[in-house]
């Protein structure tokens, strides 16, 4: 028994009537026009200004009582009398067509196409989903901060709401996977899911982990529970209003001059930047096993190195820092680190300092810093 081959149904590629419905009554009242011009500079002698300002005259029936034409001979009256014929079919065909395609939101679709074309080349945004009371604020720190923000909203009073700040906005649903690709999620620097919904955050987490595995994700909880879910779905942050703001407020209670040492800082010049260092020894030779007093980071940049994240290791170890013991099984933050730790590939440096100090802190550091693209997909 020979076995049937199927043959696969190609997809007819879209005509070019179909794309652009316009194009057929525009070239057909152009081609009027045309040879409406030549008909007349072949009969009349016209100079070409004449000619098509007759053109003019006759399809819009302006008619020719201005004095700017001469009489026509018996030949311009057969091309006047042509071009009449003509235009009444061709240029009541255009404008209902143009009237159609705008009432079937031809032009409304061919925005939409445009903003989608123009949103896949935004690299290094940030991805907002949901823009409530909560979307709102976390709107506002990032503009402030200069960093490129993308909104992901389907209540249309929400995203007027967005737009009247400027903001772009992409009115679909955030749940869907087709949406966080044209939001740009493969060249994001990082995505909040703040929909007041705890399953319909569970669902943009659970959705942009499998599309982007490298992606930052931040996400909203109201509760232990579902925040407990978010973290099992991928998320890498988990943040509830309700205890962060509790924690705020206690703070400003017991330590207010600390909380408004951070409300300054966020209005001034100065900002909090993470270098994750490469995980390559290779290309970490120049500050690979050095420390922090033998680089001088603080004093070459500018910089003030806040804390240093250590990487898992492998297996536990038992690691010593300025006399003490630790068992290493986990992700380990040295907040103010002293002169004397050393750096080592995998490790992630917090630091603080103006745009020009970062930039020469991440200068400085070149290759032995893992690249944006890579920390972020």
């Amino acid at each position: 028994m020979i076995p049937t081959l199927r043959r696969r149904r190609r997809r007819s590629a879209p005509s070019t009537a179909s794309r652009r419905p316009w194009r057929t009554p525009v070239l057909a009242l152009s081609l009027l026009i045309n040879l409406t011009a030549v008909g007349y500079r072949l009969t009349e002698g016209w100079d070409w200004g004449d000619c098509y300002w007759m053109v003019v005259v006759t399809l819009s029936t302006m008619g020719w009582s201005d004095g700017t034409t001469q009489p026509l001979s018996s030949a311009g009256r057969i091309v006047t009398t042509l071009a009449i014929v003509g235009g009444l079919v061709v240029v009541q065909v255009t404008i209902q067509s143009l009237l159609g395609l705008s009432e079937s939101g031809y032009f409304r679709r061919l925005r939409e196409r445009r903003f989608k074309n123009w949103l896949s080349t935004m690299e290094n945004h940030v991805i907002l989903c949901g823009y409530g009371r909560i979307g709102r604020e976390i709107a506002d720190q990032i503009v402030a901060e200069g960093v490129p923000l993308v909104v992901v909203e389907m209540d249309a009073g929400q995203k007027e709401a967005a737009e009247e700040r400027g903001l772009t906005v992409l009115q679909a649903d955030a749940t869907l996977d087709e949406t966080l690709v044209e939001a740009g999620i493969h060249h994001c620097r990082s995505l909040v899911a703040a929909l007041p919904n705890n399953a319909a955050n569970l669902y943009v987490v659970l959705s942009a982990r499998g599309i982007a595995p490298r992606c930052r994700l931040i996400a909203r909880s109201d509760s232990d529970e579902a925040a407990r879910k978010l973290r099992l779905a991928g998320a890498d942050q988990v943040v509830s209003p309700y205890v962060a703001g509790g924690r705020t407020m206690a703070a400003t209670a017991l330590r207010p001059l600390a909380v408004g040492f951070m409300e300054l800082l966020a209005g001034s010049d100065c900002e909090v930047e993470e270098f994750q260092l490469t995980e390559d020894p290779q290309r970490m030779t120049s500050i690979n096993g050095r420390s922090l007093a033998e680089l001088q980071l603080g004093r070459q940049t500018g910089v003030l190195v806040l804390a240093i994240r250590l990487p898992a290791p492998a297996k536990p170890v038992i690691s010593y820092y300025r006399g003490v013991a630790y068992r290493q099984d986990q992700p380990r933050l040295i907040a103010n680190p002293g002169s004397d730790l050393r750096l080592a590939p995998g490790q992630l440096l917090v630091v603080l300092g103006s745009k020009e100090q970062l930039a020469r802190f991440g200068a400085l550091l070149g290759p032995a810093l893992v690249s944006m693209d890579a920390m972020e997909r």
